[in-house]
Parts: structure tokens; sequence; C-alpha cells
């Protein structure tokens, strides 16, 4: 389908000169053509004495030397109401004693550390202080289950585990025998246990550590971070992540979220996730900001007493997250003084145009969404603080970062012309995101899959396996995954579109979008429609939501079947798990489950 025309595009206008600080991209024209990945690394220390580059000392270290030690680095809320500070100081502190307990417990650089533990400060000190040692870190959702936990523990063969006690005794100590790498597991609530088995309390050998660890000589190639994610089928694929890639996860923090030194943050993905680290940790922490961190889950009224009792300046949180404070109702924020928030960005998945609209009239100022993946490590296209927003629109790529369209084949895959791939030259034209290898975030490997990781590429390309068009202003819009598009009576329909129009709808909370096979069109379009609180399913609401549908995007694209449903299938990172809808209709292989968002 082409890109919206423009008298179909709603457009909120910026104006630089009234936001509450100067945009670090005032213009962003300008910024792309002035920025270079070596401008960025020059913006950060690099290790004393010219010994490379450590993301650890870039995040905390650094501040320290710079005489911003007592500033507040993470402002921590437990789930019950608990409360704690820490300073850059302490962060600097704590961190090296544990790259200190490592080390004593044989951990060499190139070993790999995983966490799986909710939202506490010790998740925090884990991080920074493997990387002071050099080891690799990996994080673990805490809501996987034992087989997930089991296959990425193995995959990426663990040395050392941090977890919780109850985590550990509901989970893991019974998969010990069939992780054979695993020598070590640390856990960060107990007081008192000596070892055997090698399992420890962390408390006590942080207290036998000196504070003054120093952070030895690291390549910025080293491998830092190894991100497990699903895929449809098959086993997890880890992608490998460097200590170079603090250059981006800094870069991309002033340039998209616009962070400042004395801004409060708030990212609300979990640390399972890319964006917990990326953006839920290095990122704020390289610009020396205070990091709000909420150990609680979701929750419309918790979260809007966050913003308010913590001041929060920027806030990054995802789309169904936004779905749900839209269904809690508008005068809930109304309730709360939200004067301190002058930025709100969103990721995870496309973000509908009614969410952002949403946002405006009822937040005072528009969500910026932005579009990256595990692999590319940060964000890669955004909407920028000075700039308008079409709303339903990725933004435009990053300064330093070139993105282009590709082709595709009859297979869906980036057609190739000798060895290269194929531009689309129709304007508004729709085919695969690619982006110009290169960039410092960009992922290194696929642990132990060579061939696999090989295949992402072509003639200089990373292959997103995205499906987006642009317009004639160089905004881009999301239309699916590649593997999510349907065909029908030959024509290509992106499922996001057909959400979006559903959700304009105001008895629609949420919609997913599926192709059904049929003998004549190929496909035909289904949707399952979460209504709003209070709104009643009936035949009468059915019919209503295709005409609507139909009036929107013609006969040809909206959905032949509507059925409504209680809850739809999320990723805990928030985005419809469409093939699992297609998996439910059609009796097929469910495929890997670890990520889905568990039901209350």
């Amino acid at each position: 389908m082409p890109a919206p025309s423009p008298s179909r595009v709603r457009r909120i206008r910026k104006d630089p000169s009234s936001a509450a600080v100067a945009a670090n991209v005032p213009d962003y024209g300008r910024a792309r053509a002035t920025f270079t990945w070596a401008a960025a690394r020059a913006a950060l220390d690099g290790l004393p004495g010219g010994n490379g580059l450590n993301i650890a000392h870039e995040a905390v270290d650094r501040h320290v030397a710079a005489g911003r030690g007592e500033h507040c680095a993470i402002r921590w809320r437990g789930r019950k109401g608990a409360g704690r500070e820490v300073s850059y100081a302490d962060l600097a502190a704590e961190s090296s004693r544990f790259a200190g307990v490592l080390a004593d417990l044989g951990v060499q650089p190139g070993d790999r550390v995983f966490a799986c533990c909710g939202r506490v400060p010790e998740l925090y000190v884990a991080v920074l202080g493997t990387f002071k040692l050099g080891a690799v870190f990996c994080p673990l959702f805490s809501a996987f289950g034992p087989e997930p936990l089991r296959q990425r523990l193995s995959l990426g063969a663990a040395k050392v585990l941090v977890t919780t006690s109850a985590l550990y005794t509901r989970k893991i100590a019974k998969l010990r025998d069939e992780l054979p790498d695993l020598e070590h597991v640390l856990l960060v609530d107990a007081e008192a246990v000596d070892g055997d088995d090698g399992v420890w309390a962390l408390a006590p050998l942080l207290a036998a550590q000196r504070a003054d660890w120093r952070i030895p000589p690291t390549d910025p190639e080293s491998p830092a971070l190894l991100h497990f994610t699903s895929g449809t089928t098959g086993t997890p694929k880890g992608a490998v992540h460097v200590h170079e890639a603090v250059v981006a996860h800094h870069a991309t923090g002033a340039m998209a979220l616009d962070l400042h030194p004395d801004d409060v943050f708030w990212c609300t993905a979990d640390p399972g996730w890319v964006t917990g680290t990326s953006y839920g940790i290095i990122s704020p922490l390289t610009h020396g900001i205070t990091l709000v961190v909420d150990e609680g889950e979701f929750d419309a009224r918790r979260w809007y007493g966050m913003l308010e009792d913590e001041r929060v300046t920027v806030w990054y949180t995802a789309p169904t997250a936004v779905r749900m404070l839209m269904r809690a109702g508008a005068e809930l924020a109304r309730e709360r003084d939200l004067d301190a928030l002058r930025f709100i960005a969103s990721v995870g998945e496309p973000l509908n145009a009614e969410a952002v609209i949403w946002a405006d009239e009822t937040l005072g100022m528009p969500i910026h969404d932005n579009w990256w993946q595990t692999e590319t490590g940060g964000i890669m296209v955004a909407n920028y603080l000075s700039m308008d927003i079409k709303p339903g629109s990725m933004g435009r790529p990053l300064p330093g970062v070139e993105a282009t369209i590709l082709e595709r084949d009859a297979e869906g895959h980036a057609r190739l012309v000798d060895g290269r791939p194929v531009e689309v030259s129709e304007p508004g034209g729709e085919g695969e995101l690619a982006l110009r290898a290169g960039w410092p975030s960009m992922f290194r490997a696929y642990l132990n899959e060579p061939e696999r990781y090989r295949s992402c590429f072509a003639g200089g390309w990373y292959l997103t396996g995205d499906l987006v068009r642009c317009d004639t202003e160089g905004y881009f819009w999301f239309v699916g995954r590649g593997d999510d598009v349907i065909k029908t009576s030959g024509h290509l329909i992106g499922p996001f579109e057909v959400e979006s129009v559903l959700l304009e709808h105001p008895a629609v909370a949420e919609a997913g979008v599926i192709g059904i096979p049929d003998p004549v069109a190929g496909e035909l379009i289904k949707a399952f429609v979460l209504l709003a609180p209070g709104i009643p399913a009936s035949d009468a609401l059915r019919r209503e939501l295709v005409a609507h549908a139909r009036r929107r995007l013609g006969a040809s694209v909206a959905p032949r079947e509507i059925a409504f449903s209680e809850s739809l299938p999320h990723t805990r990172s928030g985005k419809i798990m469409r093939r699992l809808l297609r998996a439910q209709e059609l009796g097929l292989d469910r495929g890997d489950l670890s990520t889905l968002e568990p039901v209350a």
C-alpha cells in the first residue's frame, strides 16, 4: 500500500524555542550533515592512559573522577514501597567490589555472567561490575520458566548466575546437573550462604572486597553483552555486543531521548530485554543523570504516582503500557501533577497514531516513537524533540545511520542483482528496511552461529526483516515484520495498518491481525479485538467495526472476520505475538513461548 497521503496524515507541530530545555538536536538536517561517529566517540573519556574503552568507566567511574560522585545515580522504589538512593560514588564502589568477587571466583575476561532477577539495585551493580572485569553480561527475564532458563544458560555457557533465593529454589536448582559450565550462583537477597554447591550469598562477598578495582585495558571490540532474542521457532539467537556499543548508547540517548545531565529518567523496560540494558542502564548513566527504577509491575495509579512523586523529566516506555493507560482513562492522569515531565518516548512495537494524539491531548505532549532491534543495540530511527511528529510514523534515521528500503523477491527475501540488493525506487514504495553496516552498537555475531549471522547482511547492508515505507519528507512508516505480511487477492497488507485503523474506533482497546488461508484469495484478514472497558461484544458492533475498516482501508484490505477476545498474547516487551494468534487459529506449533507475558 502507498504511504499515507498528506491529507490523511495529522502533523503535530514542534516549536523548538518552546521546549523546557534546549533540544540536543535543534536542526535535524544540520545534525545529519555534521555528525560523525568519531566525534561521538570523542565525547566519551576512554580509559585512563589510552587503555581502550570500557562501558562501566563511561557509565560511572568517569563521573566520580569529574566530581559528580555524590549525584544520585539510581533512585529505587521497591515493590512494597521501600526506597533507596544510590550515588554515582556508591555505584562505582559497589561495582568495583563485584568485579573483585568475580575475580576471586576465577571468572576471566570473556566468561559469561548471567542475571535472573527483577529491577533491584544489585542487578545494576552486577552489570557494571561484570563490565569492569571484562566478562560478558547476559540478562534474563525473571519470569522465564525452567526450560527457557536452561536453554539460554546452556547456550551461553554461563559460568556465574546472579539471582534471588526464591528464583533459584523454584526454577534453577533442579537444572544444575544439566548446566556443567555453571560454577557459581550469587544470591542477591541472602545473608549467609557459604558456597556449598557453588551457591553464595552475595552481600558478604561484596563486603570483603576493596572498592578501588582498576579496570584493565579493554579493547573496544571486546564482547560486553549477550542478548538472547527468540525466533519464531527453534533455539533463541544470542546477539553479541561489544564495549564500542557505548558510543552509540551515549549518542542516541542525547539525540533520540534528549537526555541532559540534570534529568530524572524513567525507562520502564524489564532488565531482561535489550532496552532495559541499553537505555535502562547504560545510556542514562553515561549522561550522569538520575535513573528511576521501579521494582513493581504495571499499575496505572502506581505509574502516574511514580511520574509525579519522582519528578520524572524524561520517560521511555512501551506502546502496550500506553494503551493500558489509555484504557484507565484520562481523568486518572489529570489527577496528578506531571509538570516536571518534558519528553516521552516509546519503543517495543510501533506506536499507533491514536496513542500519540491521546498523549498530546491528555499529558500535554506527544509520544516520540522510535525503532530499533536487539541486533542494532541502539535506536536507529526516531522522532526528535525539535521535529514535527506525524503520528504513526517511526520518524527519521539517526544522524550517523544510513537507512534504505530494499525490494523483496517472491520468497520474501531481499532481491539481489549480482550479489547486491536492489533499492526501492518508487516514491512511497514498500520493502525491507536495511541499514548501512558499521554503527558502533551493531551486533558482532550470533553466538556460535556464523552462517546465521552472515545471512543478515547483503552488499554492506544489515537486513532488518521489517517492512516499511518512506514518505517524501523522509519519515519511515512501519508496515510489519516480513513474516507477518498478509498476501490477499494480490495485495500485500501489513497487519499494523489494519490494527491502527481498528484502534481509531472508540470501542477498541487493542487489536491483533493475522492472515488465514483461503483457496481463492490466498489469505483473508482476520482481526482479534479487545474491547474497551464497559463495551459489550455484539454482532452489531462487529458489523460496525468491519464497516469502519472498509471505509478507512477499502474492502480488499479490511478484515473479513472479527473475533472478540478477552486478552491478546504479548511478549514481556509489549509486542503482540501475531504468530501465536495464527498458531492458535490454525492449530500450528506455537514455537518458542519463553518471552510470552504471563497472564495475571
